[in-house]
């Protein structure tokens, strides 16, 4: 990813976002968000390979179910049961190579449910990205579920500013409808839920998602999952290389 989009999606993550210090105690799933992987911490957003798999070991020695995302929003959607608690989801957002080269391994050594954001626009075009037969590879195998992170990761209040209100609208539709379309061209999947790029969203473009054919989308606050929240803009906690020990529990269930 080029340090121009690190750098943004940092600034607008940081400001309002609390990176430790107290959370609320978690009465729902905790739905965690990653971006990329390595051997090295190379950007405020890379979580170290080795400190994802110690994170995965904290999560299996002390109890916590990692669950599919789709689990959590079938249960919000009053469509299916409860997840167990101490229930975990894992989401990646933006399709970075080091999902396939870094993360794949340690996901299939632990055998666990994967939900993928990306946006199309890259896969195949962009240096930092994924190909289109690198994800395909990971939906073979069972682990990883892809959805949508609109078709180029727009900051949408910037465009809103930028372009009239009939432009803004059809650039907000496209933005939605193009990367199903090219996702279930591409892999064969409906995407049906949305990860909102840089966390924002407002009630037009919620509206506009609803049309669009997404039946949840997400966020980027740092609190649980739970049936107080509006099921399109559920919270996620973005994880850092450096939640580890305490900072990684607080984003955790608390079931005491």
């Amino acid at each position: 990813m080029n340090l121009r989009f690190t750098a943004a999606l940092g600034a607008v993550v940081l400001a309002g976002t609390t990176f430790g210090g107290a959370q609320q105690p978690a009465t729902g799933p905790a739905i965690l968000l990653y971006h990329r992987f390595g051997p090295i911490v190379h950007d405020q957003m890379t979580v170290r390979t080795g400190t994802f798999r110690g994170q995965l070991e904290y999560l299996r020695q002390h109890g916590y179910h990692i669950v599919p995302l789709r689990t959590v929003v079938s249960h919000l959607q009053g469509k299916g049961p409860a997840p167990a608690p101490r229930s975990v989801v894992i989401t990646v957002d933006d399709g970075h190579a080091s999902v396939f080269t870094e993360m794949l391994p340690v996901v299939q050594e632990y055998k666990i449910p994967v939900t993928l954001f990306i946006y199309p626009s890259a896969i195949s075009n962009a240096s930092y990205a994924m190909k289109w037969d690198q994800l395909a590879v990971l939906l073979r195998t069972g682990l990883f579920d892809v959805q949508s992170h609109t078709y180029w990761h727009p900051n949408f209040k910037t465009e809103k500013r930028r372009l009239s209100p009939t432009a803004y609208q059809s650039f907000a539709t496209m933005q939605l409808t193009k990367p199903r379309a090219v996702l279930k061209q591409r892999l064969g999947v409906d995407a049906d839920m949305l990860a909102w790029p840089f966390g924002i969203y407002d009630d037009e473009l919620i509206a506009n998602a609803g049309q669009a054919g997404y039946i949840a989308a997400f966020t980027l606050d740092r609190r649980p999952a739970t049936a107080r929240e509006r099921i399109m803009a559920l919270p996620r906690y973005i994880v850092l290389d450096s939640d580890s020990g305490a900072r990684f529990a607080s984003m955790l269930p608390n079931t005491q």
